[in-house]
């Protein structure tokens, strides 16, 4: 049984490359859900990639998506109605996995930001680990590494409330 038959749910993907502000527009989403007293659980995809097994990519990314099964059907199981996930994806088979890992239907709304705003959001973070994300984002953005996916593609740019707003408008919820 998917978790999708445990309580009627619906999904967002917010994707982009690094730097695009997908955790701060999940974040406010989640807070906007949160005043309108819709039961939601929101995601950063990261943490849930967050380990190293020596460089076997699958295996890396089978525990991945068995993190995602757990902690979104655990959601569910809890009441969660609306999953809000933040994550860079690649491609749409990259989405297909999400969607089977969740048992929910995934729209995606990817964002967008010009390389210049994402080298100086990212050079002003504090971690080590952004100037590596700074160059993926270069790549991916030179390589059109995820430009095939998003229902919804948005400039995040701009007052973060209303963009939040709007994906939330444009979700009907």
């Amino acid at each position: 049984m998917s978790y999708a038959a445990v309580v009627a749910a619906e999904g967002l993907l917010v994707t982009g490359v690094y730097g695009t502000g997908k955790s701060s527009l999940v974040a406010q989403i989640a807070d906007l859900l949160e005043e309108r007293g819709v039961p939601y659980g929101a995601i950063d995809l990261d943490w849930l990639a967050w380990f190293d097994v020596g460089g076997d990519e699958a295996a890396r990314r089978d525990v991945y998506l068995r993190n995602v099964r757990a902690v979104v059907g655990n959601e569910l199981r809890a009441g969660v109605r609306r999953v809000v996930l933040a994550g860079s994806v690649r491609g749409t088979a990259e989405v297909d996995d999400l969607e089977a890992a969740t048992g929910i239907r995934l729209r995606v709304v990817r964002l967008e930001v010009h390389l210049a705003e994402i080298e100086r959001r990212l050079r002003d973070d504090p971690t080590t680990g952004r100037a590596e994300d700074a160059r993926a984002a270069a790549r991916w953005l030179k390589e059109g590494i995820g430009s095939d996916v998003g229902d919804l593609v948005i400039s995040n740019e701009g007052d973060i409330v209303e963009l939040a707003r709007r994906v939330i408008d444009w979700l009907g919820w």
